[in-house]
């Protein structure tokens, strides 16, 4: 593949306890169908994944005089939606990218971001 995306799922915090399981795996179903569909256009998901709740999550601002900052009251963010999963992708072009971006399922909205070429890392 000659290019590598991000696809950012945001969506309004959900509590996994209060879903159904007609809901999830209606959930599954459709991100199933996004991954054929990512195969189908000669493209790869190289990862990907859904994320717990913002509730578990941990705000760590960088060091000063050498103590870390770290916050343990998420939400973070004055929004109404949070990152809930990911996908990266390999595909040939931007506008492939932006293609099978807007076939990833969602209640709500999704960001996209190439990833920087930055070289090996040593």
């Amino acid at each position: 593949m000659a290019e590598e995306y991000v696809v950012l799922i945001m969506e309004e915090a959900w509590d996994p306890s209060q879903v159904t399981e007609a809901q999830w795996t209606g959930a599954m179903q459709a991100h199933q169908a996004f991954a054929k569909a990512v195969i189908d256009a000669g493209a790869q998901i190289l990862g990907g994944d859904a994320l717990q709740s913002p509730s578990t999550a941990v705000r760590i601002l960088p060091a000063k005089d050498g103590k870390a900052a770290v916050f343990t009251d998420g939400p973070f963010g004055e929004t109404k939606e949070v990152l809930t999963g990911y996908y990266k992708l390999g595909v040939k072009d931007a506008a492939q990218a932006r293609e099978l971006a807007a076939l990833c399922p969602t209640g709500g909205s999704i960001e996209l971001y190439p990833v920087m070429e930055t070289g090996a890392m040593e």
